[in-house]
């Protein structure tokens, strides 16, 4: 049953089909193998998806649709450039710093991408960046949407490996801002030897009063964050609960305060979130089936004994790990990947001795890094979409940032701290 998984998985996969297809077609075709009867894949797949917990996605990709087609994307833009635009490489800086800003309130690596891409892809390009560079800078920022909370991928994480949503949401602030700090470095250390973007001299003074204006322009927004998490980590309200009351302010903000969303846009914010949501909800489900298949069958417990094998070393296993989840994220779509390696990994990470929490991360940020590399990078679809380029011609400066990606994973993964540290 398990050689029919694994061939008819990367064969469809291989022929272009979505990884829902894939992941729900291999399944029958397991199953037809094995003599079970189909009617486990709608079991399996119903109840993977009859959960409280998980209503939280769909809010939340609400939540996120509703903030960015209220304007909240030109605000956190204009607070960016207030803090960072002044220094060589700024409006590179800005695009890292208001990635981090929108991912706090879209949840999703590729709306953020898509968002901050197509306003600032096009003043980069006004303002010396080649068009390549601007793009490998959004892509690149944009799997921040998948680590600073509130975060999808973590969502179907905390249900797949039985661990706290707050927990990682809180566990995710420290490696996204390392993320951002590194990300911003690197642009202005391209753009100060490339000799694009120079530095625009800036009086305190003026500094400060632009700050102090942005903030007050941004300010509704940044609270959403702010009110989800402290919220979710005060007792107040669980992770659900906290994605009801973001879409409810969301939708406030949007319509009555900032008075950018109609009653007729409101419509097309709906009808993306709902086609969004269907999709993610579609993966869970199958690859709910995929997963059950693999632990009938004995793989994690294989795994596990296969990896004791080959060492008994915390660092030497995460070593591993990181390798394997790079090469997956190459090639499957995260939610998938999370459903499908976690329940393998996750049991195995604690005989390790390694924390719940920090393993998390691990492969949040792992899997977030495999939204930028080719050949099935999300955010590289967006934003090939976005700056009309082909993939291929984000190559030379991609690596760069993908280079700068991987010892942040480094980093994350061999100091526990950073992920545990407000925990």
């Amino acid at each position: 049953m398990i050689p029919v998984l694994g061939f008819s998985f990367f064969v469809i996969l291989l022929i272009g089909a979505p990884i829902m297809t894939a992941l729900g077609l291999s399944a029958a075709m397991a199953l037809v193998s094995g003599d079970r009867p189909l009617l486990i894949v709608v079991q399996m797949a119903f109840q993977s998806i009859d959960s409280f917990s998980l209503m939280a996605v769909p809010f939340f990709i609400l939540a996120g649709h509703l903030m960015q087609s209220g304007g909240i994307a030109r605000r956190l833009v204009r607070l960016a450039n207030a803090f960072v635009g002044w220094i060589c490489g700024g409006l590179g800086a800005v695009a890292v710093l208001t990635s981090m800003l929108f991912a706090t309130v879209s949840g999703s690596s590729s709306a953020t991408t898509a968002a901050i891409g197509s306003v600032l892809i096009p003043e980069m390009e006004k303002k010396g960046y080649p068009r390549a560079f601007a793009a490998s800078v959004t892509a690149s920022s944009g799997e921040l949407g998948a680590i600073i909370p509130p975060s999808i991928p973590m969502i179907v994480y905390a249900l797949t490996a039985n661990v706290s949503v707050g927990s990682l949401f809180i566990a995710g602030i420290l490696p996204g801002l390392l993320i951002t700090a590194s990300l911003i470095v690197t642009v202005c250390v391209v753009a100060s030897i490339v000799g694009f973007d120079k530095v625009t001299k800036v009086g305190v003074r003026d500094w400060l009063k632009e700050i102090f204006a942005a903030l007050r322009e941004a300010l509704l927004a940044l609270l959403m964050p702010v009110i989800i998490l402290g919220g979710i980590y005060g007792g107040i309200f669980t992770a659900t609960e906290a994605s009801c009351v973001a879409v409810l302010y969301g939708l406030v903000l949007g319509m009555f305060v900032y008075k950018e969303i109609t009653f007729r846009s409101l419509l097309g914010v709906f009808a993306r979130s709902a086609v969004m949501s269907a999709i993610i909800l579609l993966i869970v489900a199958f690859a709910a089936v995929f997963a059950y298949l693999l632990t009938i069958n004995q793989v994690p417990q294989r795994a596990s004994v296969l990896l004791g094998s080959f060492t008994t070393s915390p660092f030497v296993f995460l070593m591993l790990v990181n390798g394997m989840l790079f090469i997956v994220g190459m090639f499957i779509e995260a939610l998938a990947a999370i459903l499908i390696i976690v329940p393998i990994l996750a049991p195995i990470s604690i005989g390790f001795g390694i924390d719940p929490i920090h393993f998390g991360i691990v492969v949040i940020v792992n899997l977030a890094v495999g939204m930028v590399t080719p050949p099935v990078g999300v955010n590289l679809f967006v934003v090939c979409e976005v700056a009309k380029l082909k993939m291929h011609q984000l190559a030379r400066y991609l690596v760069i940032f993908l280079a700068v990606l991987v010892v942040d994973i480094l980093i994350i993964s061999y100091v526990p701290a950073i992920s545990t540290f407000f925990l």
